[in-house]
C-alpha cells in the first residue's frame, strides 16, 4: 500500500508535535525561578558522582524557565571584563536560551546581579558537551586557573606549538607529530578529529566555545608530544580515536529526542542519564587535566626540555592512561544509546509502515465512534447483560467461547456492546496474564467490509503486543517483494493472525458488532476466520452482536446467544438517564412528563428515544402545555426518517422490483389487524403484486418465496422464529416505522432511494387518513381478490369428518379421557389460552393457502374503513364474494368464527342468513352501502329472497342502527314498510333491554315510524303495533304511536278500539309487567274502559298484577279499580287470594295486600270479613307470617277464627298443615298477640 503525500505530511506533522510537547514540558517553570551558584568540589570520584546527580536536579528546575528575551536582558545585565567573563549562547535550533552562572547570588534588594568570586562567572552553552564540561570544571576546584582555558589562550598556545624547535628543524613540533603517528599506522585520517591537520591553527577561533576549543587544544597537544616515546605515542593514538566518541555524545541527547540536558530527564530513565553524564565528566575531567598538564610543560620553551619533562617529571601518561579507561567506558554507552536509537527507529518505521499499510485512520475512527457511544450510554442499562448466565459461562470459560448479542434495529447493541468492552476491560485490568481486548464497529460503510476489520483487528493486535511488530512487518516486506499487496488481501491478512494467534497463551476477546451490517461476503469470511481462529486459539473469547436475520442466524448456529428483547424498566431507565443529561435545563415537572411519556412510547427503541429527545432539545420546548400537546403528537424525527430511508434502500438494493416487494410488505404490516406469519406475509405480497389475471391456488404456492420478503425487509421488523413460518410473529418493530410508511412511502412520494424527508413539522392530518384509507383498501383488495380464488369456492373446508365432530354436543370432547374433568370456565383468560386445548384443524391440508385465514377473519374489517368511492371495491366482486347460499361464503363465514383454526366455533356466525345486502350493511361503508341499494339486482339469486328484511336483522342485532333509514327508503324500502318489520324492531330492542345492552341510537329507529303512519292505517295494523309495544313494554315506540296518534284522528281510533273485547292495552302493560308503560297509558283520555277488561278466565287487570305482585303495579292500579277489587275469577278467587296465593316473593306478596286492603276502602265496605277465616287459613297454610301480619293489622281479620283451644286450655291451629313446628310456634305467638289486642 503506497502512502500519499498528504498522509507522509500527517505523519511528520505528528511527530514534530510530539517533539515540541517535549520541549514545552521544560518550560513549565516559573520564569521568576532563582539562578543558583554551582559549589566547587574536589576531584574525586564519589563527590563527583554526587555532584552530577545534584547539578542534573538544578539543570531540570532551572534551564528551561527562562524565555528567549530573558537570556537577552540577562546578557547585558552581566558583567563583561576579561576578569568576569559571562558566556551567553543561545540554541538556534530550539529557541531556547543555555545558560549556566556559577557564583552568582540574587540581590532581592537591588535588581542586578553581584560577582562573589573572582572568575565564578561561566555562561556556557547548555547542550550535553557544554554541560559535561561545566561539571568537570567546577570539580577540578579552585586550584584551576580558568584564563587558560579561554579561547585566546589557545590560540597563544597554537602559535607556540607552530614555533617550538622550527628554527632548529625547520619543522614545528605538531608537524613532526603527525609524522610520526603516521609512520607508526595511527590512522589520523580515519578519526574524526577537532582540528585540520593540515592547518591546525586556522581552525582555532576566538568565538569556538570553550569545550570544543580544548577539545581542539587537547588534540593538537597530543598530536605535538606523541613522538616524545614509543609507548607513548600509541596511547596518544588511542586517545585520539577515543576523542571521536565525544562528537558523538548527542546520542545521549538530541538524537534520543532529548533536546537538551534538562530534556532528558523527561524522557529516559534518570539512572540511565546519571551514567552516561558521569562518564562524559571523568572524560572531560582527564581531558582537563591533560590539558592544564600540557599547557604548563609546553609554555616552556624548548622542545628538549618539553619532552624530557614529559617522560621525567610529568603525569601525561598516567592521565591518558586513564582518560582511555573512562574514554571506553563512554564509548560503550554511546553504542548502547546508539543501539536503543536505532532500535527505537525501527519501531518507528514499524509504527509509520504499519499505519500505512492497514491505515491508522480506521483505527482512529473506530476509538472516536467509541467514545461517542460513551458519551450517550446509560450503564444501569446495560448491567443486566452481566448478570447473564450466558455472559457469565462464556465469560469464565477456561476455552474458547463464542456469544452473540441479538436485538431489533435501534434497540441499542452498539451502546451494549461499547459497555461490554469497557466491563471486560476494567475486569481484566489486574489479571495476570492480562487478557487483550480487540473490537471493531461495524456500519453502513467500509468498516463493514472483511478487509476493513481484520485490518483494524491486527491494528488493535499489533498496538498491544508490540513484539509481534517486527514479525508482521517482515511478513508484509516479503509479500510486496513478491509483488502481493497484503493489505488489499482479507484472506492473507486473516492467514497471518491465525498464525500469529496460534502461540499465543494469554486470553484474547475479539468483540465485532453489526454484523448484520456486513455485506453477504465479507459476513461469511468473517464468521469462517472467527471458527478457524477459536479452534487454533486455545482461549479466544469472540463476543458479536447483529440484528436476529434469518441468513445470519443460520451462520451463528451452535453459538450462544441473548436477545436484547424489549423491556419496560429498561425503556424508563434509559428515558430518565437521557432526559437528565440532555434536559437537565427544564423543570422537573416537565421532565417527569417526558420521562413518562417516552417510556410508554419507547417499546425498546433505544435510537428513537434519543433522536425524540434531541429533538425536544431542538424545538426549545420548556413549558407543561406545549410540551404536552408536542408528545401527543410527537412528531417523527427527521433523521430517523433518513435512517429508514437508507436501509430501505440499502436491503433492496435499489433495485425497483425489490423495493415495490418491500414496500408493498411494510404497507401490508403497517395495516394488518394482527401479526402475520412468515408465510402469510409472502403469500399476501404475492396475491397483491401479482398481475396476470389466470390466478389459482397452485400458481401461488409455486410462486411463493418468504425468505426473499422477510429479507428485504428485515430491519423494520421485531425478532422472529423462523423456525415457526406458521406463527403470528412478524410486525414492524416500532411505531416510528409505521410513521416512515404512512408518511414516506405513499405514491406521491420520492422514491426510497431518493426520499427527500418533509422540512415541515407536521403532516397534514387529512394526508394521514387519506393514506391510511388507501392502505386499507389495498389490503381488502387484496383479501377480496384471494377469497375469490376458484378452489375458496368449490371445495369445502371442514371434511365430513370435522362436520361430524362439528355437530356433536358443544360440552362433548373426544379427547377427554373418563378420568379427566373438564377445564374449568376462566373469564380472564385469553382466547389463545382457553382454545389451546381444543381440536383444530389446518386449511392448507384442505388446499385453502396460507392466507385464507386472515382473509377470511379480516377482511371485513378493511372493507368497514374504506368509504372514499375511488377506492370502494366493484360490486360484482362483493356480490360473488357474498352470494347467498354459497360454498364460497359458508367457507369464509365458517373461518371468520374460527380465527385459532378450532373446530369448535368462538361465536356464532350462521352463513346462511347472510347474502351481499346483509355483509354491506354490517361492515361495508355507507357510501357502498349506497351504491349496492341503487345498482344492485336483487332479483338474483345471490341475494336472499327478501334481502331487505334479512339486513335489517342483522343491523338490527350487530350494526349501525342509521342505516335502516336507508334501507327503508330504497328501492327495496318496501320490505321493511310493514308491521313485521317494526315488531322485529320492537324484539330486538327488548333483546337488548333484557341482555343489559345499550339502546343508543334507537332514536332513529322508531322514528321511521313517521315514514309509515299513512300505510298502518291504510293496511289497519296500527292497533296490533300499539298492543304489541304495550305488551312489549317498548315506550319508545308507544309514545311515538301515541304522539302520532293525536295528531290523526282515524289512528287514534284504531289505537283506543272500543270494541270491548280488544280494550287490553292496561292488561297488556300488566302482564308485561312494564310500570312505566301501565303509568303513561293512565294518563291517556280513552283509557277508562281499559281499566275493566276481563279476559276468557274472568281475570280483571288486578288479578292479573297478583301473578309478579309488583307494588307499583298495585299502587297504580288500586285507587282508579276499587270496584273490581272484589271480582272472582273462573276459579272464584278474589284478588285478595289471588295475591296470598301468588308465588312472588313473601315481602312483594305482604305489600301488595297492604296497598290493597288499604287503598281500595274495602276494609271500611266490610268486602273482606265475610271470607277473612279462609284469607288467614290460606295464609297460615302457607306459613306466610307476614301475610297474617298484614291481614290482621291491616285487613282487622280475626285471628281467633283460625284457632281452638285442645284439652289442656292451650291454643292450637285449627289447619295443622305445616310440618314446620317453629313456623308453627311463631305463627300461634302472633294470633295470641293479636288475639290480646282485640280484647283489650
Amino acid at each position: 500500500m503506497s502512502s500519499s503525500p498528504a498522509f507522509n505530511e500527517s505523519f511528520k506533522h505528528r511527530f514534530r508535535k510530539g517533539l515540541n510537547r517535549l520541549r514545552r514540558k521544560s518550560r513549565d517553570s516559573s520564569k521568576d525561578a532563582n539562578i543558583n551558584s554551582t559549589p566547587r568540589i574536589p576531584i574525586n570520584s564519589n563527590t563527583l558522582a554526587t555532584n552530577t546527580y545534584s547539578s542534573l536536579e538544578r539543570l531540570t528546575s532551572q534551564a528551561s524557565s527562562n524565555s528567549l528575551s530573558q537570556a537577552h536582558d540577562l546578557s547585558k545585565e552581566l558583567p563583561t571584563t576579561r576578569d568576569n567573563t559571562v558566556q551567553t549562547q543561545i540554541d538556534q535550533s530550539t529557541a531556547l536560551p543555555r545558560i549556566h552562572l556559577s557564583g552568582i547570588e540574587d540581590d532581592s534588594s537591588s535588581n542586578h546581579l553581584t560577582p562573589s568570586v573572582e572568575i565564578d562567572l561561566a555562561v556556557v552553552s547548555l547542550d550535553v558537551w557544554s554541560a559535561a564540561y561545566r561539571e568537570a570544571v567546577n570539580s577540578l576546584g579552585k586550584d584551576i586557573n580558568l584564563a587558560i582555558l579561554k579561547g585566546e589562550n589557545l590560540a597563544e598556545l597554537f602559535k607556540q606549538l607552530e614555533t617550538i624547535d622550527k628554527e632548529v628543524t625547520q619543522e614545528s613540533l605538531f608537524l613532526r607529530g603527525v609524522k610520526y603517528l603516521h609512520s607508526l599506522q595511527v590512522p589520523l585520517d580515519s578519526f574524526k578529529l577537532a582540528l585540520d591537520l593540515a592547518s591546525p591553527l586556522t581552525s582555532i577561533e576566538p568565538t569556538t566555545s570553550m569545550v570544543f576549543g580544548i577539545i581542539k587544544g587537547v588534540t593538537a597537544i597530543a598530536i605535538s608530544i606523541s613522538n616524545a616515546d614509543l609507548n607513548f605515542a600509541k596511547q596518544i593514538g588511542q586517545m585520539l580515536e577515543q576523542l571521536s566518541y565525544i562528537d558523538d555524545c548527542d546520542t545521549l541527547g538530541q538524537k534520543t529526542k532529548k533536546i537538551d540536558i534538562h530534556k532528558v530527564v523527561c524522557c529516559m530513565p534518570f539512572e540511565s542519564l546519571f551514567n552516561s553524564l558521569q562518564a562524559l565528566v571523568l572524560v572531560y575531567q582527564k581531558l582537563l587535566e591533560f590539558y592544564i598538564t600540557a599547557f604548563e610543560i609546553l609554555t616552556r620553551k624548548g622542545a628538549k626540555l618539553v619532552m624530557r619533562l614529559i617522560l621525567k617529571d610529568s603525569h601525561l601518561p598516567d592521565i591518558v592512561k586513564d582518560f582511555l579507561d573512562h574514554a571506553d567506558n563512554l564509548r560503550k554507552l554511546v553504542q548502547k544509546a546508539t543501539w536503543e536509537i536505532v532500535e527505537d527507529i525501527k519501531i518507528m518505521l514499524y509504527d509509520y509502515e504499519i499505519a500505512r499499510w492497514l491505515g491508522s485512520e480506521k483505527m482512529s475512527r473506530q476509538n472516536q465512534y467509541h467514545v461517542s457511544l460513551q458519551e450517550i450510554r446509560v450503564d444501569e442499562a446495560c448491567e443486566f447483560l452481566l448478570e447473564d448466565t450466558k455472559f457469565i459461562d462464556w465469560h469464565h470459560a477456561t476455552d474458547s467461547q463464542q456469544l452473540v448479542i441479538l436485538g431489533d434495529m435501534g434497540c441499542g447493541k452498539s451502546v451494549a456492546m461499547a459497555y461490554l468492552i469497557d466491563e471486560l476491560r476494567r475486569q481484566n485490568e489486574h489479571q495476570l496474564p492480562q487478557p487483550k481486548i480487540c473490537y471493531h464497529y461495524c456500519r453502513d460503510d467500509e468498516t463493514g467490509q472483511a478487509i476493513c476489520i481484520f485490518s483494524v483487528l491486527i491494528l488493535s493486535l499489533l498496538g498491544q503486543l508490540s513484539g509481534l511488530k517486527r514479525t508482521f512487518f517482515e511478513w508484509y516486506k516479503q509479500g510486496a517483494a513478491s509483488g502481493i499487496e497484503l493489505a488489499t488481501n482479507s484472506k492473507q491478512l486473516i492467514e497471518w493472525l491465525l498464525k500469529a494467534l496460534e502461540t499465543l497463551d494469554r486470553p484474547l476477546f475479539l468483540v465485532i458488532d453489526g454484523l448484520d451490517e456486513c455485506d453477504r461476503a465479507s459476513r461469511r469470511i468473517l464468521l469462517k476466520s472467527l471458527r478457524d481462529l477459536s479452534q487454533k486459539t486455545p482461549r479466544l473469547k469472540v463476543l458479536l452482536s447483529s440484528r436476529p436475520e434469518e441468513e445470519i442466524l443460520q451462520l451463528l448456529s451452535g453459538m450462544a446467544k441473548i436477545n436484547l428483547n424489549s423491556d419496560t424498566e429498561r425503556d424508563r431507565i434509559i428515558v430518565e438517564k437521557t432526559v437528565e443529561r440532555q434536559l437537565s435545563y427544564l423543570s422537573k415537572p416537565v421532565k417527569v412528563f417526558i420521562s413518562q411519556s417516552l417510556s410508554r412510547l419507547a417499546q425498546g427503541s433505544a435510537i428513537w428515544t434519543k433522536m425524540t429527545i434531541e429533538l425536544i432539545e431542538i424545538r426549545g420546548i420548556r413549558a407543561l402545555g406545549p410540551m404536552r400537546a408536542f408528545l401527543e403528537e410527537t412528531p417523527q424525527p427527521k433523521q430517523l426518517s433518513k435512517l429508514y430511508a437508507n436501509l430501505l434502500s440499502r436491503y433492496t438494493f435499489k433495485d425497483p422490483e425489490n423495493q415495490k416487494l418491500a414496500i408493498v410488505a411494510l404497507e401490508i404490516l403497517a395495516i394488518t389487524r394482527r401479526p402475520l406469519s412468515i408465510l402469510e406475509l409472502a403469500w399476501a405480497v404475492l396475491v397483491d403484486t401479482y398481475e396476470e389475471k389466470d390466478i389459482s391456488m397452485d400458481v401461488l404456492s409455486e410462486l411463493v418465496d418468504h425468505q426473499r420478503v422477510i429479507g428485504l425487509i428485515q430491519p423494520f421488523i421485531a425478532q422472529i422464529d423462523f423456525s415457526d413460518v406458521r406463527k403470528h410473529q412478524v410486525r414492524l418493530v416500532h411505531q416510528s416505522v409505521k410513521e416512515f410508511i404512512f408518511k414516506e412511502l405513499a405514491p406521491d412520494s420520492p422514491g426510497p432511494g431518493n426520499l427527500a424527508i418533509s422540512t415541515q413539522g407536521e403532516i397534514d392530518q387529512v394526508f394521514i387518513q387519506q393514506r391510511t384509507e388507501s392502505l386499507e383498501a389495498g389490503i381488502m383488495n387484496m383479501c377480496i381478490k384471494y377469497l375469490l380464488l376458484e378452489h375458496v369456492g368449490n371445495a369445502d373446508l371442514f371434511s365430513e369428518e370435522q362436520v361430524a365432530i362439528e355437530e356433536l354436543p358443544q360440552d362433548f370432547n373426544l379427547l377427554l379421557d373418563d378420568n379427566d374433568e373438564s377445564k374449568d370456565y376462566d373469564p380472564y383468560c385469553t382466547w389463545e389460552t382457553w382454545e389451546e386445548n381444543m381440536i383444530h384443524y389446518l386449511p392448507t391440508e384442505r388446499g385453502f393457502g396460507e392466507l385464507f385465514v386472515y382473509a377470511s377473519c379480516h377482511w371485513i374489517e378493511h372493507f368497514s374503513a374504506v368509504s372514499t368511492e375511488s377506492l370502494l371495491p366493484s360490486l360484482e366482486s362483493i356480490e360473488n364474494l357474498c352470494q347467498a347460499g354459497s360454498t364460497r361464503l359458508h367457507n369464509w363465514i365458517t373461518q371468520n368464527c374460527r380465527p385459532k383454526c378450532t373446530i369448535k366455533p368462538r361465536f356464532v356466525f350462521d352463513s346462511s342468513l347472510y347474502d351481499p345486502l346483509s355483509i354491506t350493511s354490517l361492515y361495508g361503508s355507507e357510501d357502498m352501502l349506497r351504491i349496492m341499494l341503487e345498482s344492485s339486482d336483487f332479483q338474483k339469486i345471490k341475494f336472499l329472497p327478501n334481502p331487505a328484511i334479512g339486513a335489517a336483522e342483522q343491523i338490527l342485532q350487530w350494526g349501525d342502527l342509521s342505516r335502516l333509514r336507508l334501507l327503508m327508503r330504497s328501492k327495496i324500502g318496501y320490505q321493511l314498510r310493514n308491521l313485521d318489520f317494526f315488531l322485529l324492531v320492537m324484539k330486538q330492542w327488548s333483546s337488548r333491554m333484557a341482555h343489559n345492552k345499550s339502546r343508543k341510537g334507537w332514536d332513529v329507529v322508531f322514528d321511521l315510524i313517521d315514514d309509515v303512519s299513512d300505510i298502518m292505517v291504510e293496511e289497519r295494523w296500527g292497533d296490533e303495533l300499539f298492543r304489541m309495544a304495550v305488551s312489549i313494554g317498548c315506550m319508545p315506540m308507544i309514545q311515538r304511536l301515541l304522539d302520532r296518534a293525536y295528531r290523526t284522528v282515524e289512528l287514534r281510533s284504531k289505537l283506543f278500539n272500543r270494541r270491548e273485547t280488544q280494550h287490553q292495552l292496561i292488561a297488556e302493560a300488566v302482564v308485561g309487567n312494564h310500570v312505566d308503560v301501565l303509568e303513561y297509558l293512565l294518563t291517556q283520555h280513552d283509557i277508562e274502559a281499559h281499566l275493566h277488561y276481563q279476559n276468557s278466565h274472568g281475570e280483571n287487570v288486578l288479578h292479573l298484577a297478583s301473578r309478579f305482585c309488583n307494588p307499583a303495579i298495585f299502587r297504580s292500579l288500586v285507587p282508579r279499580c276499587k270496584d273490581i277489587v272484589c271480582q272472582t275469577d273462573d276459579q272464584n278467587n278474589t284478588v285478595l287470594m289471588r295475591i296470598i296465593m301468588s308465588p312472588s316473593t313473601a315481602q312483594n306478596r305482604s305489600e301488595s295486600a297492604r296497598i290493597l286492603l288499604s287503598e281500595s276502602g274495602a276494609y271500611e265496605r266490610g268486602t273482606f270479613r265475610d271470607g277473612q277465616q279462609e284469607y288467614l287459613r290460606e295464609a297460615i297454610r302457607l306459613g306466610d307470617i307476614d301475610m297474617c301480619h298484614t291481614l290482621i293489622r291491616v285487613g282487622k281479620m280475626n285471628p281467633l277464627l283460625t284457632a281452638i283451644h285442645d284439652d289442656d286450655d292451650q291454643m292450637i291451629l285449627k289447619d295443622k298443615t305445616s310440618e314446620n313446628e317453629q313456623g308453627i310456634s311463631t305463627m300461634l305467638k302472633l294470633l295470641c298477640a293479636h288475639s290480646d289486642e282485640g280484647l283489650t
